[in-house]
């Protein structure tokens, strides 16, 4: 009998450590068991919503600071989801990548091909 309680209590608790959080009804302390969300972040995540709810992973990476489809990832792997959902690489948009200064400075520091003086 004992060991059966055990066993059930001992399955709750797994269930539960699994528990999806999703970012539209969590409060800050339910953000921040999600591996990887601390009160910085979770405050920028209640923050964004008071805006309005995330619509999709997408809206959630265009409007928190400090959340890229990186980091997307790995939330919604610890638990994170969006309306219910888990986030998808493939439903993102694509986004233009914009060269950093350095490499702008490091293109402008090397001569043009076939201009080298001689």
């Amino acid at each position: 009998m004992i060991r059966n309680i055990i066993t059930a209590l001992v399955a709750a608790f797994a269930l539960n450590a699994f528990a999806a959080v999703d970012v539209n009804q969590a409060s800050r302390a339910d953000l921040e068991t999600v591996k990887g969300i601390g009160p910085a972040l979770s405050g920028k995540i209640v923050e964004a919503r008071k805006a309005g709810e995330f619509k999709h992973w997408g809206d959630l990476v265009e409007r928190v600071g400090g959340v890229g489809p990186g980091s997307a990832a790995r939330l919604s792997q610890a638990g994170l989801t969006v309306g219910g959902a888990a986030y998808d690489a493939s439903a993102m948009p694509a986004t233009e990548v914009k060269p950093n200064k350095a490499a702008k400075a490091e293109k402008a520091d090397k001569p043009a091909k076939g201009k080298q003086g001689g």
